[in-house]
């Protein structure tokens, strides 16, 4: 599992460390590690031009003794100094004495062949100041491939947020642990691909953010025992689709039958459609109190204007319940918060502006306290689609799915979601972890699905056993 932790986090045992070690051991080992990533993304060291953009501060600091270590294998190194008078001169020394020199972005950029961000460490707050948004801009004309220090600048390393110019980078190089902002879009997008170098923290053991991997995924997993039958690995109900929305219905039950349950009921207009397609589905005529025992719900896609089926469901606080699409904006605020059982929300930006009462631009610039406020308004766990999806519940850290395409972008994707995450919920997993698994194999098969093309939302319900087989290792 992937962790990250805020500044505040960082900024103590950061302290704590240099405290017990040798002054200017932390920076000393950044360095190298940085130094290791832009050799091996250039390729060679020796003849490379090399530009750093020094700011102030202990980020400037990694860069220059960084640049100090290529200088010394040969590379061609040139500090452009963007706060002269805060300059860390240790490093600064350092690079001078390996050969590099203090140099003009004008007359340094064009001929780079890798630069440097070292404007703005993890501290900074807000999009860059104009000269270094001019610099920036120079880089980005001449198209010279970034490595970002610890973070890019001018992105929020808490929130991962972006207000203002911000650096583009192909290669970030973090200290010690991820940041929340280089696993949550808008900042994802500007961090490339990111490399850990380990620099010795002792970090806690509550995390602000963690992003699931193979492993993860691969314990979580709902397997059936020898003694399993149909009833024993959980029973999901599907209470979706109307006689405009069939298609909803198909998708939700083709996600639930894909998803560890042992059997799926439905209950809605779409039965036909339903049986149709998936034969082994038990269809209901009546309300939801009339389908049969479950352990989870999943209400609300495609249900058009029909609130009814909405409000049974919430009303029965002995199971867990799935909300979704039409179900978020039909369900009752204060049942939804009154609910001992567990509760999990779905929704996509424009969804989730809706229940907090803002713009969606709002919540897309800021998506991890838009998912908090959700789980602590509604006390429910909450699903927020999107380019990352994020998974919040009420006292957990945050989690960050980092398997989805932009190919999931489809018509009926979020219903294969449900259907799945509803699945894995009356299989006996907890919200959070229902969630966060349903999303990392949606995400996976999403990839499957696509290869690189268009793809329908059918398609990544068909490709979710081979994500499963993968991540599970069978």
């Amino acid at each position: 599992m992937r962790t990250a932790y805020r500044v505040e986090t960082v900024r103590r045992v950061e302290g704590e460390l240099m405290a017990r070690v040798p002054e200017g051991a932390l920076m000393q080992r950044a360095a190298a590690g940085l130094a290791v990533a832009c050799g091996e993304l250039m390729g060679r060291v020796y003849g490379r031009r090399v530009v750093l953009l020094v700011g102030s501060g202990d980020n400037g600091g990694d860069a220059l003794y960084a640049g100090a270590r290529l200088a010394r294998r040969g590379a061609g190194v040139t500090a452009v100094l963007l706060s002269p008078g805060r300059v860390h001169e240790g490093g600064l020394r350092a690079l001078l004495r390996a050969g590099g020199r203090v140099g003009e972005a004008g007359l340094a950029v064009p001929v780079a062949d890798l630069v440097v961000d070292g404007i703005v460490g993890i501290g900074g707050r807000g999009g860059l100041r104009e000269d270094a948004a001019q610099v920036v801009r120079l880089v980005e004309e001449f198209r010279v491939p970034v490595v970002a220090v610890d973070l890019p600048s001018g992105v929020d390393a808490d929130t991962g947020e972006v207000r203002g110019a911000a650096v583009r980078a192909d290669l970030t190089v973090t200290f010690g642990t991820h940041k929340p902002g280089l696993l949550i879009d808008p900042a994802r997008e500007y961090a490339g691909v990111v490399r850990l170098v380990g620099i010795g923290l002792d970090l806690p053991a509550d995390a602000d953010a963690e992003a699931l991997q193979h492993a993860d995924v691969a314990r979580l997993l709902p397997r059936p025992g020898a003694a399993s039958d149909k009833y024993r690995r959980g029973v999901v109900g599907i209470a979706a689709g109307s006689a405009r929305y069939p298609g909803a219905a198909v998708l939700a039950v083709a996600g639930a039958l894909r998803g560890g349950a042992g059997a799926v009921r439905y209950v809605g207009p779409a039965g036909g459609a339903v049986l149709a397609r998936f034969p082994e589905t038990l269809v209901t005529n009546g309300s939801p109190e009339e389908a049969g025992r479950v352990q989870a719900w999943v209400t609300g896609p495609g249900a058009g204007d029909d609130a009814g089926p909405v409000a049974e469901i919430l009303a029965l606080d002995d199971v867990p319940v799935l909300v979704d699409a039409d179900g978020l904006r039909l369900a009752d605020a204060g049942t939804v918060r009154r609910r001992t059982a567990p509760t999990l929300l779905t929704p996509h930006a424009g969804e989730a502006a809706a229940l907090l009462g803002v713009s969606r631009d709002q919540v897309e610039a800021e998506r991890l306290a838009s998912v908090r406020e959700l789980a602590s308004r509604y006390r429910s766990t909450v699903l927020l689609k999107g380019s990352t999806t994020l998974v919040a519940a009420p006292d957990a850290p945050v989690r960050v799915n980092p398997t989805g395409t932009p190919w999931l972008a489809t018509a009926g994707s979020g219903d294969v979601l449900s259907g799945l995450t509803g699945s894995l919920l009356a299989a006996g997993l907890p919200p959070l972890d229902a969630a966060s698994v349903a999303a990392y194999l949606h995400g996976l098969a999403g990839r499957f699905a696509a290869k690189g093309a268009p793809t329908t939302a059918y398609d990544v319900a068909e490709a979710l056993p081979g994500a499963w087989r993968d991540v599970s290792g069978t």
